[in-house]
């Protein structure tokens, strides 16, 4: 079996459990509590949170534990809008796109029906990136109408496009707006360091880099006014309250320490499918961009009429994606799995739905042209082989289907 969803989640790292399981059953106090055994897991929970600080290259106050990528989007986007409305002043505004994970959309979609947020939907070109032209036109300046928030994923779980997070962060805070971005599937690829990216948070979730299911963190910067989203005892500095789940909080430090050796050191790729002028030798390719760009050759080259998503070069280094003209997509995935490889047509996260894609919708895609979409993402073990042999696979599931 080919395993080419790890966008979708990752299996768990056999270190990460094995961090955890302490936690779980001899170390297993309430990090709350002032006895011994509280005391312990309190220790526990406060290096977990250093080395996720660490990774991200942030204070250890700046790391707040979530349950994942869904809850530390809720929390980045409502609680530093509404920090930012009733604490600094500003006006209820919140800029996106309509190519984000439906975490931040349904976040920002309840800011405007419940709290009365003008929401501006930034325009992206096809490849799904957004200019900061683009960005400093959707911004408002003026006090007390000013934008609070600007909230744009640093990379599309579905199509693989790499924003540049720094340039947009730039631009928002010349405007006076805070920036958060989803890096759920950014973080396992990429090199992360808060301070360059300039961000004001930063969500993502463990189970995308070998932490278990129910894991995740966010960076909020310190001194930034930030409305909890749960409400309780207080727990993370006030921020997110609830018994801290401090196996959990270990496995992430270590999915994290550890997948920090596999991720990319760059963006871009070598200049073959670069639309610029730029000399693809004064540009070093790493390991993982040879390999991303033989895939999406050789799929372009094997199925007839293939169109890869996303941009041709500022995307994640394993992540392959397409439409395929005249098939169904989730036939196409059965045929690819009757074949030892599983693959997936998009986000998990919209599974069971029967509409068209969002992202390639905004994107431009028609949708007969959304419902033959394929997805091949990837983690660091899969071989060159494998992936020529599930290029093989795909190659013969699309002729049985068109046949």
């Amino acid at each position: 079996m080919i395993l080419l969803d790890a966008a979708a989640t990752t299996p768990v790292r056999r270190s990460a459990l094995e961090a955890a399981w302490p936690y779980l059953t001899g170390t297993f106090g309430n990090p709350s509590s002032v006895h011994e055994p509280g005391l312990a897991a309190a220790r526990g929970l406060a290096a977990a949170r250093q080395s996720v600080a660490s990774f991200l290259g942030c204070r250890a106050s700046e790391v707040v534990f979530t349950s994942g990528g869904t809850e530390g989007a809720n929390l980045c986007v409502k609680g530093l809008a509404l920090g930012a409305v009733l604490k600094s002043g500003r006006g209820r505004h919140v800029v996106t796109t309509r190519i984000e994970h439906e975490a931040v959309l349904e976040s920002v979609a309840y800011l405007a029906r419940v709290h009365g947020f003008a929401v501006t939907y930034v325009e992206t070109d096809a490849s799904g990136l957004v200019s900061p032209e683009g960005l400093r036109a959707a911004l408002r300046s003026a006090p007390p109408e000013g934008t609070a928030l600007v909230t744009i994923g640093w990379a599309n779980n579905e199509v693989g496009t790499v924003q540049d997070v720094a340039a947009l962060t730039s631009v928002a805070h010349e405007a006076g707006a805070l920036f958060h971005t989803d890096a759920v599937q950014a973080v396992a690829a990429l090199p992360v360091s808060v301070g360059e990216l300039g961000v004001d948070a930063l969500s993502f979730s463990g189970h995308k880099l070998g932490a278990p299911k129910g894991s995740g963190a966010v960076f909020v910067r310190a001194g930034l006014p930030l409305e909890p989203v749960l409400h309780g005892g207080g727990q993370e500095r006030g921020r997110r309250s609830g018994t801290e789940n401090v196996a959990w909080a270990v496995a992430l430090a270590t999915a994290c320490t550890e997948s920090a050796s596999s991720r990319s050191t760059r963006v871009l790729p070598s200049a073959r499918f670069e639309t610029s002028d730029a000399d693809p030798l004064e540009t070093p390719v790493d390991a993982p961009f040879r390999v991303i760009e033989a895939v999406l050759e050789a799929v372009l080259e094997a199925v007839p009429g293939a169109r890869l998503t996303g941009h041709p070069t500022r995307r994640l280094p394993r992540h392959a994606s397409f439409v395929l003209p005249g098939v169904n997509g989730e036939t196409v995935l059965l045929e690819l799995e009757r074949r030892g490889v599983i693959a997936s047509a998009g986000s998990a996260c919209a599974a069971g739905r029967t509409e068209p894609s969002h992202v390639l919708l905004a994107l431009g895609c028609t949708a007969d042209e959304a419902s033959g979409a394929l997805r091949f993402t990837w983690t660091a073990d899969v071989t060159d082989a494998q992936l020529a042999d599930a290029v093989r696979a795909l190659e013969d599931a699309v002729a049985a289907v068109r046949s």
